[in-house]
């Protein structure tokens, strides 16, 4: 069984910042990469933010410049600080990682997504 769990979400004013967090825990031998993904309404789940367990990192053209995404591997935690938050980026945050597990001897990898966390831009 793997869980991520994801926190931080909420209502904020434009231009404010917010810092989601998620964790994920189970019989998890490796975390590739790590990643947020958003889903307002209406529209398709697109990729925030996502990085691989070297480090590297990749955005969304929307969020440049405004998010940072960074990850603890000793703790299998990952964390999108936002700042200049706009009305757009409204929408549900849900954080993804691909993991591998050993499984009967044999290793697999696969995408595990959390639950969803809100997040709100409004005055």
């Amino acid at each position: 069984q793997v869980q991520l769990v994801e926190s931080g979400g909420g209502l904020v004013q434009p231009g404010g910042s917010l810092r989601l967090s998620c964790a994920a825990s189970g019989s998890i031998f490796s975390i590739n990469a790590m990643g947020w993904y958003r889903q307002a309404p209406g529209k398709q789940r697109e990729l925030v933010a996502q990085i691989t367990s070297g480090g590297s990192t990749n955005y969304a053209d929307s969020v440049k410049g405004r998010f940072t995404i960074s990850r603890d591997n000793a703790k299998n935690t990952v964390t999108l600080q936002m700042n200049s938050l706009k009305p757009e980026d409204t929408a549900v945050y849900y954080c993804n990682a691909n993991l591998r597990r050993k499984i009967g001897g044999y290793y697999h990898s696969d995408d595990y997504w959390g639950q969803g966390t809100q997040v709100t831009v409004s005055s």
